[in-house]
């Protein structure tokens, strides 16, 4: 079983680490069947965070009676140092723990330090001492922030996007991790669901031997797909690399990643679906996307007021009202 080991924590983790966002989709005793058979078939790296609805609650009914056999990492999103604290303790309760392995700011729009005013990174360091985490990390989309945490070397992981349609400025960005030592934790493996073929994601992270990629799990079919890569790890062959370079080819440039972070829409649109829903319709069975449900999201687009929000939050600095406009314009041509 593949292992990697996250910079300087010293941690090392299954090569195939659980990502419990989609958990909170799933009700709690079906959470609790795909979680334990998880840890039982040796993923011992679990990920959530404050924001995602009752994920950590979940981790904590599930995984409880082996918490010292587990790493776990949770994030908040506190701007305020009393609001830090709550996160903090309201993740410890739902966890079913009194420490927490790596927690994380997760997506700040700066990189907090020591003495910049906001006592965040404080709060950090009195909490490590407290014994109630026991490493800092920070999660991030945008890479002006990455850079500067891992250069500031106040932080001992970065969580960010990566697969094999990253940019060169991501792979760098990559590079400077392993250089710094520090922890790579790989988000958005499969790419929001654009990427289609798990083995081929799964092959192409293998490279990176400082790279922890973190699944995103919410059915047991899913959970015995990487579980079967365990014994039977797909490997860069002539037809994987052929995959590979059709979906550079056919996703380079400005396309939505579905992180979120443009919402909620003054409007109602559902923006990180509805933008890049020509990308969906062809990559994936087009049915569940043209059915009269989405028909009726992707309609909501002709109420964009061109607010402006979407775009201001956008990691990626997409026109996003521009880009809703084409799809819907695709969008239109599958349904006549």
């Amino acid at each position: 079983m593949e292992t990697v080991k996250l910079g300087k924590t010293g941690i090392e983790v299954n090569k195939n680490g659980f990502g419990a966002l989609p958990v909170q989709r799933v009700n709690k005793e079906e959470a609790k069947v795909i979680l334990q058979k998880a840890y039982q078939n040796g993923i011992n790296f679990f990920d959530s965070a404050r924001a995602y609805s009752d994920s950590e609650e979940k981790i904590g009914y599930a995984l409880s009676d082996v918490r010292s056999q587990i790493i776990i990492a949770t994030k908040t999103m506190a701007t305020t140092v009393e609001q830090f604290w709550q996160d903090l303790n309201t993740s410890l309760a739902c966890l079913k723990t009194d420490y927490i392995d790596i927690y994380q700011f997760h997506n700040p729009s700066f990189c907090p330090k020591p003495g910049d005013g906001t006592g965040l990174y404080e709060a950090m360091l009195e909490a490590k001492k407290q014994g109630k985490i026991k490493h800092i990390g920070i999660t991030n989309h945008g890479l002006k922030v990455a850079h500067e945490a891992v250069e500031s070397g106040l932080y001992k992981t970065l969580q960010f996007p990566f697969n094999y349609l990253a940019s060169e400025e991501e792979h760098e960005l990559v590079r400077l991790c392993k250089e710094k030592n520090v922890g790579f934790i790989c988000m958005k493996a499969l790419s929001g669901g654009l990427i289609t073929r798990s083995d081929v994601a799964y092959a192409y992270l293998a490279q990176y031997d400082h790279v922890l990629p973190i699944w995103g799990i919410q059915k047991e079919r899913e959970l015995d797909e990487f579980l079967s890569y365990q014994t039977q790890p797909p490997v860069i062959n002539e037809e994987i690399k052929a995959v590979i370079q059709k979906d550079q080819e056919e996703l380079a440039g400005q396309f939505c990643r579905g992180c979120g972070y443009c919402m909620p829409c003054p409007q109602g649109i559902v923006i990180n679906q509805c933008a890049r829903m020509s990308l969906m319709l062809r990559r994936a069975p087009t049915s569940g996307w043209l059915s009269s449900k989405w028909q009726e999201e992707m309609k909501k687009i002709e109420n964009c007021v061109h607010c402006g929000k979407c775009k201001q939050h956008c990691p990626y600095h997409l026109d996003t009202p521009e880009l809703l406009k084409k799809n819907l314009e695709d969008y239109k041509t599958f349904i006549k």
